[in-house]
Parts: C-alpha cells; sequence; structure tokens
C-alpha cells in the first residue's frame, strides 16, 4: 500500500509539472517523466524489501543462532579452539537483581575454573548479579595473575548476558571505603538447588553483597535441573575463553607437535605440590622426603598428621612415579617412536627422575623445549597461565594420559569428552601398583603383566558413558566436569550414544 500511494502522488506531481512545461517537447518529455517515476518506484519496493528483509533476517537468525548456542553444540573432533564467539551478541537478559554475588575462588587454575563455571550457575539460579571472579593468590603456587590475565573478561561478560548479568566490581555505594560491610561465608561443598535457593537467597535480602570466599566443590554433581547443567558447560566451554596471549602460544605449541606427528600429552603430576599434599615419597631420598614433609605442615589446609605413603600408594592415591609411567605406556603399546608431551611443571627430582622415562621414550618434548625462551618470559613465574598452555596442549592431544586424577586431569578428560570423545586413557592407579610390584618383583612376567595392563583399561579409554553415581557420597562418584554427560547428547539420543545400561548409582 505504501508503494502504490507513494506512486500515485508522484504521478499527479509530474501530471503538474507536464502542464506547467509547455516549451518542453511532449514526447521527450513523457520518456523523461516515465524513467523518473520507473526509478522513483523502483527504489521505493528496495527500501521496503530491505527493510523487511533485515528484520527478518534478525529475528530468525538471533532465535536460530540463540538455540545452537544454547545448546552447547560439540565442535568437531580435532578442532582446537577452546571457546568459540557466539555468532552475535546475544541480547541482554532482562531481570531484576536480588543483589551481588563476589566470589574469591581457591586452588589451581582448573579447580578454579570448574568453580567459575558454578558461580555464574548459582548467580543464574538466585538471579544475582555476578562480579568478575578474584582467583586465588595466597595458595602454594603463589600466582598473583588476576583473571584478567588468564581469561577474555571482555568474552566471558558479553557471551553470557543472556543468562546472567556479569560486572567488573560493586558498585561504589557497597564498598568498605562507604561503610558498607558485605557478609563473607563459604557456601556448604555440593549442595544441590533447594540449599541455595532456601538457605542462600534469603541472605541477599538482608547484605546487598555476598561474598562466597571458598567456592572449590560448592555445587553438586548430580541431581540438578538439566538447564543448569547446560548452563554450567555452556561456561565451560564457550565463555572461559583464555586470553589472546595464551591463546596464540597455545595454538602455536598444537601447531608445532602435529607438524613432528601425532602426540599423546602426559600429564606427570609428579611435581612437588602434589607430592607434598599427598604425602607419597616413593623413588624419593629420605632427605627429599623430610623436605616434602616439611612443606605439607608448612600449609595449614595440607596438613594431616601422619601419612604412611605405602598406604597411601597401595590404595591408589599417589600419582604415578616417571618409572611406573613409562613400564605402564610400553605396556598399553606406545613405542620408542611415539611423540610425549609433558604436560606439567618441574618434575620432581629434575632430569634424574625423567631419565628411564626418556630412554623408553626419546621424543619427550615440553613447552620450554618447543617455543623460544622469550615467548615464554611473560606466561613464567605464573603457575596459573603456564598450567593454561598446558591445558591447551592437552585437550589437543591424539591420547591424553593422566598419571593422577587432579582437576586438570578431570577437566581435561571432560573437555575432551566434549570434543568428540577423544581417547583418554584413565589410569586405574590401584590396580595398577599392584601388578607393577608384582612384575618388578618377578612374580608377573613381562608378557602376562602386559596382557592384564590392556585388559584392565580396555573401557577406560574415555568413552562415552553415563556419570556414576554415588549417593550421598559425592567426593566417590564421578565428577560433573569429568564426563558431563548432560552436554553430550540430545533426548533419547543420550541412550543410543551413552547406553541404556550405563548409569551406575550405587547406594
Amino acid at each position: 500500500m505504501e508503494v502504490r500511494s507513494s506512486e500515485g502522488n508522484q504521478v499527479r506531481y509530474y501530471d503538474k509539472l507536464l502542464q506547467a512545461a509547455p516549451l518542453i517537447p511532449r514526447s521527450r518529455f513523457r520518456v523523461w517523466f516515465i524513467r523518473i517515476c520507473s526509478t522513483i518506484v523502483l527504489w521505493t519496493c528496495l527500501v521496503q524489501l530491505v527493510t523487511v528483509s533485515e528484520l527478518w533476517h534478525s529475528n530468525f537468525f538471533t532465535g536460530f543462532t540463540s538455540r545452537i548456542y544454547h545448546t552447547t553444540q560439540r565442535p568437531p573432533q580435532g578442532d582446537v579452539r577452546f571457546a568459540q564467539s557466539p555468532p552475535i551478541l546475544l541480547p541482554a537478559r532482562n531481570y531484576t537483581s536480588n543483589g551481588f554475588l563476589r566470589v574469591s575462588c581457591n586452588g589451581g587454575l582448573n579447580q578454579m575454573r570448574a568453580a567459575i563455571c558454578d558461580m555464574v550457575t548459582i548467580a543464574r539460579l538466585l538471579n544475582l548479579t555476578l562480579v568478575v571472579p578474584e582467583l586465588d593468590k595466597k595458595s602454594f603456587w603463589a600466582d598473583r595473575s588476576g583473571f584478567e590475565d588468564i581469561f577474555d573478561v571482555r568474552h566471558f561478560i558479553d557471551s553470557l548476558r543472556d543468562e546472567v548479568r556479569i560486572v567488573k566490581r560493586v558498585p561504589k555505594k557497597f564498598t568498605r571505603k562507604s561503610g558498607y560491610s558485605t557478609l563473607e561465608m563459604p557456601p556448604v561443598s555440593w549442595s544441590n538447588e533447594k540449599y541455595y535457593l532456601e538457605q542462600i537467597l534469603p541472605l541477599f535480602a538482608k547484605h546487598m553483597v555476598v561474598h562466597f570466599n571458598k567456592t572449590d566443590a560448592r555445587l553438586a554433581n548430580n541431581g540438578l535441573p538439566i538447564d543448569l547443567q547446560k548452563l554450567r558447560c555452556r561456561v565451560n566451554y564457550q565463555a572461559l575463553k583464555f586470553t589472546p596471549q595464551i591463546e596464540n602460544l597455545g595454538q602455536k605449541l598444537v601447531q608445532i607437535l602435529r607438524e613432528r606427528g601425532p602426540f599423546v600429552a602426559l600429564h606427570l603430576r609428579y611435581e612437588m605440590d602434589m607430592l607434598a599434599f599427598s604425602g607419597c615419597t616413593l623413588g624419593c631420598t629420605h632427605e627429599e622426603a623430610e623436605d616434602l614433609k616439611r612443606m605439607r605442615y608448612a600449609f595449614p589446609s595440607w596438613r594431616e598428621k601422619e601419612i604412611v605413603s605405602e598406604e597411601r600408594r597401595s590404595q591408589g592415591l599417589c600419582p604415578l612415579t616417571p618409572e611406573e609411567a613409562a613400564l605402564v605406556m610400553q605396556a598399553l603399546g606406545f613405542d620408542r617412536e611415539t611423540q610425549i608431551y609433558i604436560a606439567a611443571g618441574e618434575i620432581y627430582g629434575g632430569e634424574r627422575r625423567l631419565a628411564q622415562l626418556r630412554a623408553a621414550f626419546p621424543k619427550i618434548v615440553k613447552k620450554e623445549v618447543l617455543v623460544a625462551l622469550d615467548e615464554l618470559q611473560q606466561f613464567q613465574n605464573h603457575s596459573s597461565q603456564m598450567a593454561a598452555l598446558d591445558f591447551m596442549v592437552s585437550v589437543a592431544g591424539d591420547t591424553f594420559i593422566p598419571t593422577y586424577d587432579g582437576n586438570m586431569a578431570k577437566l581435561v578428560e571432560g573437555h575432551r569428552r566434549y570434543s568428540g570423545f577423544k581417547k583418554s586413557i584413565l589410569l586405574d592407579r590401584k590396580k595398577l601398583v599392584q601388578l607393577l610390584d608384582m612384575h618388578q618383583n618377578g612374580t608377573l612376567p613381562w608378557n602376562e603383566f602386559v596382557d592384564v595392563v590392556r585388559q584392565v583399561h580396555e573401557k577406560r579409554m574415555g568413552q562415552p558413558t553415563y556419570r556414576r553415581i554415588i549417593v550421598d557420597k559425592p567426593k566417590e562418584e564421578d565428577y560433573f566436569y569429568a564426563n558431563p554427560h548432560e552436554c553430550l547428547c540430545e533426548g533419547t539420543k543420550c541412550d543410543d550414544l551413552l547406553g541404556p545400561h550405563n548409569s551406575t548409582r550405587v547406594r
């Protein structure tokens, strides 16, 4: 209708011009008049079509990409891009905030990473405004890195704006300088939706700002609504993107390794902090064992009265030594030509403890030998930033083998499942310790040792499966971030992928 009205007005206008221009030859004027009218009509139609097209395109594709983004589609196998930006900036969610949630994450990089995912999910559940998380600067690692030194803050805020409001700092009127007192507390570990709705949310009615001063494992593995579980995945796999500096160097490390051929990422957790924390001293000298004990007692959170290393090891609670890792990898079929990337910090005992592993696998490399020292310089003395590089390489590796099931091992395992169930060999340390001791004391020949090791790990390769649930024992059940099965399939397709009888509930 608008086009026709516009055309009629133009015709009447040019009829008047025609009557007022007797001096112009009538035939030439009509040709000129028809061309002008046709051009105006065509441009009017074009403008209308473009406007309608833009409106339709915006609504359609916004909804379409939003649905894709919310279902947390897994990237194709082999993709080394760790956190993809949404195709467009999603519209901000409109809600009345119940208050500000401040969080101080504790632990190493990957423990803090999981905690950040949980805190975003809690903020969404309670309709809170989340303040960009503070990272641990007081633990053993003494890393002064802030959130912005490891993660892309702008991407973090923008990519979650349709779920939760995130700000860089609390408004000035709610700061200590303004005389405002913030409630500080650690939420109860492994808590469910009911706890946060009934016990935490009412606190914001009295205190506009609540500060969680501990964040490790504060959200249950299971029993949460599917939307909250998927949000945890979305934060982990899409919103938590490393800084461009870390991303670029991490991708360079992966590229160098791939140019040399397939590679195994070996998370050799035989490091000073882990040995001190666990009390495991197999292979250490008496002086080294005493040093580790003193270190454990120096940190209150690690202070366990007496640890018998042999008992810990027999229970499968110690990381494999480099010597044990060499034997296990050989038994699993890896040969001397296998390229191995050591995803770890400084190995306790240095090259002396790596000698047997290096003799069995000469193609052992670390990030320090793959790139120039000046490229690593900005990350050195920042353990979390160095761990981020190892994380990227471990996710991208053809095979991932952790020698201890700590936080990095679990989060890398989950990331590799999300990336297409890439092969992760999850070592049964309790069983391996028995087999290693039998082989080394001569009661289990090498061929039999190899057969049993392979048989034990046949179904421990990161295959699709449901998480194992142990009622009232969250520490012993499968960790959500190691196997976020809710994010790996949709609806009825889950049983096809994960198997209808694979879900284990132990009472």
